[in-house]
């Protein structure tokens, strides 16, 4: 075994599950008319219910930059700077590493699906960080790699073998595009896909079929991760009835999490103004629901 299951299994719980409620709650902050509102077919539960899973698929896919690059380690590479500063901006790469000579990049995506706009913006993309990569590092023992994970959907396949091989010619660097196994298997370590195979299908066995939306039912937990939330967020869910009534007692029914913040705001209210502000909101409205 390359990576112990239950290593993986946490780099996957960490990335997908922590933080999520927290941003769930921002995001009610900023928009609470996309969770409520008589010109939507939803209720706020089936809304919030869609919210998570949406989050859920987004963070999947941080969570295999995150294992991949561990793979990477394991198995002797070095793993390079992977931000990169260009006329005032910074450009993230997924994957950077160098074995021996050689240096790798890899723009890494889950799957090959995306419409038109979107598989352009990412060859565009793409092409930008060859050029970020080949400043730093210079365009010798360099191979830039454009990878999905997902073998299954090759829906833009022609279109990015086309551009990659358009963009290759031009700046005399090796590109590839691979799917699924691929990338490992041109690394010489074909055994690190079949592994990830076996650990994704005994963590599915593992996860909830749905996310849970009532956020008490581990009110401790709830706390932790949404405590340090920007004051801000709390004031607007706190201060609007609709908000409140039809959202925040939806996610936090028994108002278990909600005491826990209670105390905490106290504890903090002699630091700033906003905190007692955030105990008077909330104390009234655990007395009125």
């Amino acid at each position: 075994m390359i990576m112990e299951y239950e290593k993986f299994k946490d780099i996957l719980n960490k990335q997908i599950f922590e933080e999520s409620k927290s941003k769930l709650i921002e995001n009610i902050a900023k928009s609470p008319s996309r969770y409520i509102g008589l010109f939507r077919p939803t209720k706020p539960k089936a809304k919030i219910l869609q919210n998570l899973l949406q989050s859920h698929e987004i963070r999947f896919g941080d969570a295999f930059e995150i294992l991949i690059e561990e793979y990477l380690k394991i198995t002797g590479y070095t793993i390079l700077e992977k931000r990169f500063s260009v006329d005032q901006e910074i450009l993230n790469v997924d994957q950077c590493f160098q074995k021996n000579e050689m240096k790798y990049f890899v723009e890494q995506k889950v799957r090959d699906d995306h419409d038109s706009t979107k598989k352009r913006g990412q060859i565009q993309n793409f092409e930008r960080k060859l050029n970020a990569i080949i400043e730093k590092y210079g365009e010798n023992n360099l191979i830039g790699i454009f990878y999905f994970i997902d073998p299954e959907l090759k829906k833009n396949k022609k279109y990015y073998e086309t551009e990659l091989s358009r963009m290759e010619q031009a700046y005399g660097v090796t590109l590839k595009l691979y799917y699924g196994e691929d990338i490992f298997i041109f690394l010489n370590h074909s055994d690190i896909w079949s592994e990830i195979l076996q650990h994704l299908t005994d963590w599915k066995k593992e996860i909830p079929e749905l996310p849970e939306t009532n956020f008490d039912l581990n009110a401790q937990s709830s706390f932790e991760d949404i405590k340090d939330l920007n004051p801000t967020w709390f004031r607007k869910i706190f201060e609007t009835d609709e908000v409140f009534d039809e959202i925040i007692l939806t996610i936090f029914p028994e108002k278990e999490t909600l005491r826990l913040l209670l105390t905490y705001f106290k504890s903090k209210s002699s630091e700033k103004t906003i905190y007692r502000t955030l105990c008077k909101l909330l104390e009234e409205r655990l007395s009125t629901s």
